[in-house]
């Protein structure tokens, strides 16, 4: 068996037995594009666009072996004059240029397997009358590949292939080249002597071929000598260099794809998947017609997602869609909310999303046919796309500017590709044609408005035609709501935590103190069935969207009825009811369940079943609905009701079941687009139930039963709003809550959303997900189809005990969110539990500790999925504690959880940091910054310094000084309580100090932004982690990341991006505040993340080079011991600390009303804090006492002996929950096997080894090798110095490490330009990041993204080359999120700058010529002058600080979010402030605008605008009131803010 299979089906053994599943996996990467204008062809494109593949290959990824790549390609045209020559030496003379074609093929590694492979391919050609002309053996030098990238290696031939005579375009041989190519997929993928084989065809086409492998960037032209040679010439060339978070062999997932390249995400891709497949019964070509079949499914199903949205692309340009065409139909622009479109335009964008749902996702594109070249984002903008237009017809596109040398003077335009836009570069034509231009050609190819306003249907529309409708009777009416509430599952708290709130506010609830009650399928009560799901999120491969203020880029929209054919426009695909988004009113409801228009039928199916029909009434009844559901569409029913109301006698199916039962049954019928889904639900009351039904396929949604439970409360004058007012709040909240749910994801539109499945299912069986939940994730089984019945029988019992009870009109309490001693669920933390551990820590008894341990842990009840697994000390060799490690060892591995200061008091923060500085752990600042008066020791030698700290995406506090206190560094991608979401701390916990702390202003509310906006991807991370390492070049850097299905993958991305250590949290830790679905219902049990990263790191031969940490309600030694046996070394707490200084989980952080001094800022409330170090230290030690007794019995010295060993759990535990009974955790146990790098010594290790940690960069950076040792003098002797450098692009975070070093021996910096460093050339990712006061960096050329993040008071400059034939500020000079969370200093910038500019920004003053999208978004504190135009969504979010706009054109008022700001005009003083400010500008960086705008200021100051936050003015002017009269600063701000909170 060859290596290559071998490791194939060890793979796959991993994925049958382990967690990691091979649809986990991502790819990101950089990408080039190049293109002569005018057609010439020439080998220099070529020879340019490797080289543009090399400067970016610090974007791609590399594992344990260095010399091994994930991968790189090039696409290009074909060669023909080098191929003629090479044709000639194998006989033959090759046709004219367009008469053949050239398939480039990777074949199976052994002789049968080439020999069976090539005649398939033969085989193929003949059925489809293709002349096979010959083959050729292409050319390569394996020197210098990895043994895994060698052993992996593929034979690689190229096939010719002559054009037959019926095919008389060039157009019509590409067409029967793509019928042939799928069909000899097909054949191949069929063959039984292929399979477990590789047989790939990378391209098959007259107009393009594809060179690409598992090679680094660097081995490109060394492996394919053919690229060498001077007559391989090309006009066009993408590149691509990716960077996997999976390093499984993979010579056929490297790009290019056959049309495209791609840096992204498709967080939208199961949904996508099956929404192809579902149009295929009902497609028609007026192209291929009959052939239409042969190129069936669209879909290869093996590949990633991008060589699916490469074969979408494909299908749709074979079918006669030009490329732009399809590409904006697959990624299109953001539309219904952008006031910038034309209505021609948003017609066509409309009929658009009619024709099929977005592949949504960050993603940046570019694509050709051979002919044309073009470049498109995603409706987020969240990839870089730079671009040069030169003087010699050229377009250089790439990630990043700088990877190819262009002469300055040689550039007409710098730009930068918008949120949603286009380019393409058409030879015919011989330019760049631009995204206006591109679209609006396609928006005027017809009559949009006209075919959309005849055809389509608005609900107001369809209601003023329903008008007199009176409704029917419900199936349930005579029976009691509160009987209702019960069969369908309300409870007490649903009522008082989730409807009510919603009803009154339209906000969704806020809960606090994470999770510690049983999992869905561990209690023995009945739980809905959405219970069962738990949301996926973004985290580090792409980033969550900001729903709450970039909410025009997101969209709600839906469609009912039959769905039109996207091969062909037609006024007839128009022909749809448009809703604004699924929550549907009664009124809405019942027109849509009768509706009576041409081209539209609705019919309704009963979702219950009869109480005494027998075990299987359930399952007889979901087939029922199928074979109804068949039959309604053959009888012409466009729009199935499924209704869950249920009669007397009967029991409702959960409408989740059904909603997907039927869902997926009309998929494998393939008649899944000829009906839409709406539900008439009972059972469905938060938005985590809303977002299920529209995950598993409903367009449309009518909670009915909260809806009526909202009239009673209206009716009882419990809610004092009007019913419609109420109801209206509720429908608000719910779709606002979804479109947080699908944001957490990374998904922007609710078509994309619609049926995506982003969910992961705890507790249901195989046979359940596979016939009802198809494709959805599920590992550790559950409950059949029977034992779901049995729970819904459950709950009509209960129904018919509560109509018997003695309060029949009183809801039970599930106890879920408070703990109940009677009937209610059972919670980890309660009265008991508390007791016994504060006793257990204030008196340090360890009998107590263990009482406190045993009350957590009592036999039967399982909370957690480890409650079920007990150690394996049957099969263990004990030995003697006194062998074991001591604790001051072992407590030196435990860490505190990431609490931030404004979270929790000084007071607490300042216990921790105490306690775990005298252990020798570490203690974690959280996201809030930390006090610099922490750095001096107290007098008896305690340090209230934090050891690790937090890098989140507020950047709270974050500068040089900070970072460089650290031990360690912690990146924070999620929390386990509210993963995908930002921070937040109100307002009214913003005391002076901890505004001063956060560099906020006291009284304002404090917001971080669900992702890092800047990491939209895995190398994005590697980057900030990079950046990081110079920041402190001492501290370990680590990643925290929330358990959730592929978070091994995501950690393998992370181990090869540089970390030296990877957090994995579980879903139930702690907040202060978080939606309360988040608390439930997001994320995963930290088991499943911990033994998942685990088998994932060490399959990859990665674990090794990595620590890994667990935190997720850990409570004492066992805890501690299960997670150490499923991969952890070190070890995290949080609420027990907490417990342990007072806490009395009373759940309500939130309010700062904490009676014991924790979860407050309150002066008052802070004086009852009864904490002390000694607690913490007492219980920590406690911990490692009794991990050290399993660790005795189950025979192991060290704990890091005892890490990686899951054969040591069984699953055994007795429980007496029937329904944990039916769970299966082999998978969490499951020991993996090393696949990759096996035979590098170390890396089968189950945990780190220093040796094999990441490769040390630093010593090689620009700042090691020059400027650190060539300013050393000047920092000492805090002299002067200026000196000058060459740089590009490669060189990144350039200054950074400088300012480190200057941080370290000057704390407060230096005097201003102390040392100045003039920087020739392109600038790189990060450069500048975090500098100093007393450090200038000028930049004459171009900055790429992240130029002068965290500026920490240096001063840095950019400005153009001067010969740059471009005007600076017409034209992109900066990269994307310039400035993010910089906390000082000042920069000028000779410019425009790309998107979310100043993002964050705290302190420093910004001087730029414009901004593109979302500038000053979340913005604290600060100026920022503009002196051009600002790009949509200016001031999103801005709390803080002051922006002045020249607004010459006009457009500030359009293009400014108003949410929390006024634009208005700046008196006399600022306007002398910003001349002064533009005076600097001109000085610093000669700007001709700036020299310009100085000589006119008297006549043109009027144009300036004033953007501040209301807030923000308002707080200030009551400070100034309070200085006025007399007090300090420190006193008027303390004053304002009583003044303002009591306001």
């Amino acid at each position: 068996m060859g290596v290559s299979k071998m490791r194939q089906l060890n793979s796959r053994r991993n994925e049958q037995l382990g967690l990691y599943r091979s649809e986990f996996e991502h790819d990101a990467c950089g990408l080039g594009a190049l293109a002569q204008l005018d057609g010439l062809k020439s080998h220099q494109m070529l020879d340019d666009a490797l080289s543009v593949l090399i400067n970016l290959e610090h974007r791609g990824g590399v594992g344990l072996e260095r010399n091994t790549g994930d991968g790189a390609g090039v696409l290009f045209q074909v060669p023909h004059r080098f191929f003629r020559k090479e044709a000639q030496k194998y006989g033959h003379i090759l046709p004219e240029e367009g008469d053949y074609a050239v398939a480039m093929v990777f074949l199976p590694q052994d002789e049968q397997g080439v020999a069976d492979a090539m005649r398939v391919f033969a085989d193929g050609c003949v059925a489809n009358g293709i002349p096979l002309l010959f083959w050729r053996d292409v050319p390569t030098d394996a020197h210098g590949l990895g043994e895994t990238a060698i052993a992996s290696m593929p034979v690689i031939k190229q096939a010719f292939l002559g054009r037959p005579a019926n095919r008389e375009t060039r157009d019509d041989f590409e067409r029967a080249l793509y019928i042939c190519r799928r069909e000899i997929e097909k054949a191949g993928d069929a063959s039984s002597e292929l399979a477990e084989k590789i047989f790939y065809i990378c391209s098959m086409s007259s107009r393009t071929i594809v060179y690409k492998g598992m090679l680094l960037a660097t081995q490109m032209r060394g492996f394919y000598t053919d690229l060498a040679d001077a007559s391989t010439e090309t006009a066009i060339a993408l590149v691509h260099s990716r960077y996997s978070t999976n390093t499984m062999p993979a010579w056929e997932r490297a790009h290019p794809n056959r049309y495209i390249i791609h840096n992204g995400e498709i967080n939208t891709l199961k949904g996508n998947k099956n929404w192809v497949a579902a149009r295929e019964p009902e497609l028609y070509s007026p192209v291929l017609q009959d052939d239409l079949a042969k190129t069936l499914p669209v879909i290869n199903r093996e590949g990633s997602d991008s060589a699916m949205l490469d074969n979408v692309v494909e299908f749709l340009h074979m079918n006669g869609r030009s490329l732009p065409r399809a590409m904006s139909m697959l990624v299109p622009e953001p539309w219904d909310h952008n006031p910038a479109l034309s209505e021609r335009r948003r017609a066509w964008d409309e009929y658009q999303s009619m024709l099929t749902e977005a592949w949504d996702g960050p993603a940046a594109l570019a694509f050709t046919d051979g002919v044309i070249l073009g470049a498109t984002l995603d409706r987020n903008g969240l990839r870089p796309a730079r671009y040069y237009v030169t003087k010699d017809n050229r377009l250089v596109l790439s990630s990043e500017v700088g990877v190819l040398d262009v002469d300055p003077a040689n550039i007409l335009v710098s730009g930068s590709l918008g949120p949603g836009q286009m380019l393409v570069v058409d030879p015919s034509r011989g330019r760049v044609m631009f995204d206006d231009e591109v679209k609006n050609e396609l928006a005027n190819e017809r009559p949009y408005r006209e075919w959309i306003d005849s055809r389509m249907i608005e609900m107001p529309d369809l209601l003023e035609k329903n008008a007199a409708f009176e409704g029917e009777a419900a199936v349930d009416d005579g029976i009691d709501l509160m009987l209702r509430q019960v069969v369908h599952g309300f409870h007490y708290d649903d009522m008082q935590e989730a409807i009510l709130p919603m009803a009154r506010t339209g906000k969704t609830p806020l809960a606090s103190m994470g999770m510690d009650v049983p999992l869905a399928c561990l209690t023995d009560k009945d739980r809905r069935l959405f219970d069962y799901f738990n949301q996926l999120f973004a985290q580090v491969t792409n980033p969550p969207i900001d729903a709450l203020r970039e909410s025009f880029i997101t969209s709600t929209l839906l469609y009912l009825g039959n769905h039109g054919n996207m091969l062909e426009d037609a006024r007839e695909n128009c022909r749809l009811v448009k809703l604004e988004n699924p929550l549907l009113t009664k009124r809405e409801f019942d027109a849509l369940a009768h509706i009576d228009e041409q081209g539209f039928k609705a019919t309704t199916l009963h979702a219950a079943y009869r109480i005494g029909d027998g075990k299987n009434a359930l399952r007889e009844a979901l087939e029922r609905l199928h074979s109804e559901a068949i039959a309604a569409i053959e009888s012409g029913v466009n729009i199935l009701v499924i209704s869950d109301c249920a009669g007397q006698g009967e029991v409702p199916i959960p409408s989740l079941l059904a909603v997907a039962s039927v869902h997926n049954h009309l998929l494998r019928c393939g008649v899944r687009t000829n009906a839409d889904i709406i539900v008439e639900t009972g059972d469905a009351i938060t938005p985590h139930d809303f977002a299920t039904l529209v995950g598993y396929s409903a367009s449309g949604i009518f909670p009915y039963l909260a809806h009526e439970s909202i009239e009673h409360f209206c009716s009882m004058h419990v809610i004092e709003q009007d019913c419609a007012t109420a109801i209206a709040n509720y429908n608000k909240a719910v779709v606002a809550g979804v479109v947080s749910i699908m944001s957490k994801m990374g998904i922007s539109t609710m078509q994309g959303y619609h049926s995506a499945q982003v969910f992961e299912v705890l507790g249901l069986s195989d046979e359940v997900i596979d016939e009802h939940f198809t494709g959805t994730v599920s590992r550790i089984g559950g409950l059949g189809i029977d034992d779901i019945q049995r729970e819904c029988d459950m709950r009509y019992d209960r129904m018919v005990a509560q109509a018997a009870s003695v309060a029949p009109s009183v809801l039970s309490s599930s106890g879920l969110t408070k703990w109940r001693p009677n009937g209610g669920e059972k919670h980890l933390i309660n009265p008991t539990t508390i007791t016994l551990l504060q006793q257990a820590a204030r008196e340090n008894d360890f009998d107590t500790f263990m009482e406190f341990s045993a009350a957590m842990h009592p036999q039967g009840r399982a909370v957690t999925l480890r409650d079920l697994l007990e150690f394996d000390f049957e099969h263990a060799d004990s030995i003697p504690i006194d062998q074991v490690e001591p604790v001051a060892e072992i407590v030196k591995r435990f860490t505190t959880g990431a609490m931030s200061y404004g979270s929790i008091s000084k007071e607490a923060h300042e216990c921790l940091a105490i306690a775990m500085n005298r252990l020798g752990g570490k203690s974690n600042t959280g996201e809030g910054g930390e006090d610099t008066a922490r750095e001096t020791r107290l007098p008896n030698g305690d340090s209230k310094l934090s050891a690790i700290k937090q890098i989140a995406s507020g950047r709270f506090g974050v500068t040089s000084r900070y970072l460089m206190s650290a031990r360690e560094i912690q990146i924070k991608m999620a929390q386990g309580a509210k993963p995908g979401e930002g921070g937040h701390l109100p307002g009214s916990k913003v005391w002076p100090w901890i505004a001063k702390t956060r560099r906020s202003t006291p009284g304002l509310s404090l917001i971080s932004p669900p992702p890092h906006h800047d990491i939209y991807s895995i190398e994005d991370l590697a980057e900030l982690i990079f950046d990081m390492k110079n920041a402190n070049p001492s501290a370990r850097i680590s990643v925290k990341l929330v358990s959730e299905a592929g978070v091994g993958t995501i950690a393998t991305g992370v181990a090869k991006g540089g970390a030296h250590k990877i957090l994995i949290s579980g879903s139930n830790g702690g907040t202060g505040a978080a939606p309360r679905d988040s608390i439930y219902h997001a994320g995963l049990p930290l088991e499943l993340g911990l033994a998942e990263a685990q088998q994932t790191l060490l399959q990859n031969g990665l674990r090794s080079r990595v620590v890994v940490e667990a935190d997720g309600k850990l409570v004492d030694g066992r805890d501690v011991a299960m997670a150490c046996l499923l991969g952890a070394e070190e070890f995290g707490f949080a609420t027990m600390p907490l417990i342990v200084m007072g806490c009395l989980m009373q759940r309500d952080c939130q309010q700062d009303t904490c009676p014991v001094g924790i979860a407050t800022q309150n002066c008052k409330l802070r004086g009852r804090f009864k904490g002390k170090p000694e607690y913490v230290v007492n219980y920590m030690l406690m911990v490692a006492e009794h991990l050290r007794h399993i660790m005795a019995r189950l025979g192991f010295r060290t704990v890091e002996d005892m890490v990686g060993h899951p054969e040591l759990l069984k699953q055994t535990a007795p429980v007496e929950s029937w329904k944990a009974q039916l769970l299966d955790l082999s998978p969490v146990v499951y020991q993996a096997k090393t696949e990759i790098c096996a035979d590098v010594p170390g890396a089968d290790c189950r945990h780190s080894l220093p040796v094999l940690a990441p490769e040390d960069v630093l010593p090689f950076t620009l700042d090691a090798t020059l400027l650190v040792p060539y300013t050393k003098e000047a920092r000492e002797h805090l002299g002067t110095q200026r000196f000058g450098v060459d740089i590009a692009n490669i060189n990144r975070a350039v200054g950074t490490m400088l300012g480190s070093q200057v941080t370290k021996d000057h704390p407060e910096g230096i005097p201003d330009d102390s040392i100045v460093v003039d920087c020739s050339g392109s600038a790189g990712m990060s450069f500048g990041a975090f500098v100093p006061r007393g450090v200038t960096l000028n930049v004459i050329g171009e900055a790429n993204d992240y130029f002068g993040k965290g500026l920490s008071g240096g001063t840095l400059t950019l400005r153009p080359n001067e010969n740059a034939a471009f005007r600076p500020n017409e034209n992109i000079v900066a990269g994307n999120v310039a400035f993010y969370g910089a906390t000082g200093g000042k920069a000028f910038v000779n410019g425009m700058a790309g998107q979310r500019f100043a993002v964050r920004n705290s302190g420093a003053t910004l001087v730029v010529e414009g901004v593109g999208n979302n500038g000053c978004e979340y913005m604290t504190g600060g100026k920022v002058v503009i002196l051009g135009e600002v790009g949509l969504n200016f001031a999103a979010g801005m709390s803080g600080g002051v922006a002045y706009v020249f607004d010459g054109q006009h457009t500030l008022a359009q293009r400014c979010n108003r949410d929390l700001v006024d634009i208005e005009q700046p008196d006399e003083n600022e306007l002398a402030e910003i001349e002064e400010l533009l005076r600097e500008h001109v000085d610093r960086t000669g700007s001709p605008l700036g020299i310009k705008m100085l000589y006119r200021f008297a006549r043109i100051k009027a144009n300036f605008k004033r953007v501040i936050p209301r807030d923000y003015k308002r707080i200030y002017d009551l400070i100034a009131n309070e200085e006025a009269k007399g007090f300090s600063h420190e006193e008027a701000a303390e004053r304002a803010f009583e003044m303002f909170r009591g306001n």
